[in-house]
C-alpha cells in the first residue's frame, strides 16, 4: 500500500473537484509575430486578432475568479523567479539563448546584452515569449564585425522565434496528485515553453522543495499535459497520441509507482488516432461530473485502452504489468471508477456536427466543480446537450482564442483542487 502523500502547493487528484488555484498565460505580443509563412511551423491554422483574444482570455479569467478560483499568471511567477538573484537571471538567459538556437558567439553575446538591459523582469519575460527580431539588436553593435549571417539576414528575421502556443498552459507540465509531470514537448517550436515551469519549480519560493517531480523535460520521450487526466487519487489516464509517446508513459509509470509519496497505482493508457484534430486526449474526452464524460465519437472505432500497474519484480525489466483492457469505453470507466457512467457525445453524435464542434474544442471542457464546466460558446449543440444532462455550462467568447486549436481545458493548468468527496 502506498504511503500518504505529503502536503504540497500542488494538489490535483481529480478532474472535477472544486478548482481553487489555476495557472494561466494571458496572450501577448507573441501572437503579433505570427505570419502566414510561419503558421504551420508554429502550430497555428490562422492568426488571432490580439486585442480580441486578450479580451476573451480576460473573460475566461473573470469566470474563474467569479467562481472562487485564484488565478496565477505564468509571466508573473517567472518574473518573481528572475528577481531572486543575478545568478538565476544569467543562467536563465543563457539557457534561453541556447534553446532558441542562437549559435554564433557574436549573436549569443548581443542577445544576452539586449535581454540583460531590461530592468523590469516581467517585461523581460514577455520579451522572451514574444520573440526577438534581428532589428531589435543595435545595428552599431552588429556592424563591428560583419559575418555571413549579417549579410544574408533580413532585419525582420527572428533570432529567437515567438512562442504563440503559451496561452495553452495545460501542455508544458501536468499537475498530478501533489507533484508535476514536467514535459518534453513534441514539437521544436514548443520545447522552450517548459523552461518557465522548470525555473518556477526549481527556484520560486512557493514551489522550491515543495513538490514531487514525476517526469522531466530532459527525458527522451515526448509527453504533453493535454494527454494527462486525473481520474482519482489512485488512477490517471494518459493518451498515447500525436504528441505523447508510449515510452514516456512507461517511464512516468515507473517514476510514480516508485515514489513513496505518490498514491497513483494505476495508469490507463488511451491509444487515440494521431492527427491534428485529435492532438491530445483532452481534445476528444473530458470528465465533467462524477458519472459523466463528454467524448468525440470519432475515436471509438480505433480506441485501445491499456492498464499499467506496478510489476512483481521491482527494479527489473519486469517492473511494470501492462495489459490491454477489453470492453467499451463506458464499461472500462465503470470498472475503474466503480459507478455507472454516462458518455455524452460531442455534437450529439451526428457526424458533421460532432466533427465541427470537436474541431472547435467542444469536448475540451474545464470542469471547475462537479457538474460545472467552462466551455466555448461557439459549440452550441454540445453545450445544449450538456445542459439537458444537468450540467451547469459557463460559456465564454471564443472567436479568436479558438484559432489556436485549444479550449478552456487547454488554456488552464490546475494547481490546487479540493480532494474529491
Amino acid at each position: 500500500m502506498k504511503g500518504e502523500e505529503k502536503m504540497s502547493v500542488i494538489n490535483v487528484k481529480s478532474e472535477i473537484a472544486p478548482l481553487k488555484k489555476v495557472l494561466l498565460h494571458r496572450p501577448g505580443n507573441e501572437l503579433l509575430n505570427l505570419t502566414p509563412d510561419s503558421l504551420t511551423r508554429l502550430l497555428f491554422d490562422d492568426i488571432p486578432f490580439l486585442p480580441e483574444a486578450q479580451k476573451e482570455h480576460d473573460e475566461f479569467a473573470n469566470i474563474l475568479k467569479e467562481n472562487g478560483v485564484e488565478v496565477l499568471y505564468l509571466e508573473d511567477l517567472m518574473a518573481e523567479v528572475l528577481e531572486l538573484s543575478d545568478d538565476i537571471l544569467d543562467k536563465f538567459l543563457r539557457q534561453f539563448i541556447f534553446e532558441a538556437g542562437i549559435k554564433t558567439p557574436k549573436y549569443k553575446n548581443l542577445v544576452f546584452e539586449y535581454l540583460k538591459s531590461f530592468r523590469n523582469k516581467k517585461e523581460l519575460v514577455l520579451k522572451t515569449m514574444e520573440g526577438i527580431k534581428l532589428l531589435e539588436i543595435s545595428s552599431a553593435k552588429r556592424e563591428v564585425e560583419k559575418s555571413l549571417v549579417d549579410l544574408v539576414s533580413q532585419e525582420s528575421d527572428f533570432l529567437a522565434d515567438p512562442m504563440p502556443n503559451l496561452y495553452f498552459t495545460r501542455d508544458p507540465f501536468a499537475s498530478a496528485g501533489n507533484g508535476v509531470i514536467l514535459n518534453k514537448m513534441y514539437s521544436v517550436t514548443r520545447s522552450r515553453e517548459t523552461i518557465y515551469a522548470e525555473y518556477i519549480f526549481n527556484y520560486h519560493p512557493d514551489f522550491k522543495d515543495n513538490i514531487e517531480k514525476y517526469y522531466d523535460r530532459y527525458l527522451p520521450y515526448h509527453i504533453e499535459g493535454g494527454d494527462v487526466l486525473n481520474l482519482n487519487d489512485h488512477i490517471i489516464a494518459v493518451g498515447i497520441s500525436q504528441r505523447t509517446e508510449a515510452g514516456a508513459i512507461d517511464l512516468l509509470a515507473k517514476n510514480m509507482f516508485k515514489n513513496p509519496n505518490c498514491s497513483v497505482d494505476t495508469i490507463l493508457a488511451f491509444n487515440i488516432p494521431e492527427s491534428r484534430a485529435f492532438m491530445h486526449l483532452d481534445t476528444v474526452f473530458t470528465q465533467i461530473d462524477y458519472d459523466k464524460f463528454t467524448y468525440h465519437p470519432g475515436i471509438m472505432e480505433s480506441l485501445q485502452v491499456f492498464e499499467i500497474t506496478e510489476g512483481d519484480i521491482p527494479d527489473s525489466d519486469e517492473d511494470l504489468n501492462v495489459k490491454e483492457i477489453n470492453g467499451s469505453l463506458e464499461e472500462i470507466l465503470e470498472k475503474y471508477l466503480g459507478r455507472k457512467i454516462t458518455l455524452i457525445a460531442c455534437g450529439g453524435g451526428e457526424k458533421t456536427s460532432s466533427e465541427r464542434e470537436q474541431w472547435n474544442d467542444g469536448t475540451n471542457t474545464l470542469c471547475i466543480a462537479p457538474g460545472v464546466v467552462v466551455v466555448y460558446n461557439r459549440n452550441n449543440i454540445t453545450n445544449n446537450i450538456l445542459r439537458e444532462h444537468g450540467i451547469k455550462v459557463l460559456e465564454m467568447s471564443s472567436a479568436e482564442l479558438s484559432r489556436g486549436r485549444g479550449g478552456p481545458r487547454c488554456m488552464s493548468m490546475p494547481l490546487v483542487r479540493e480532494d474529491l468527496k
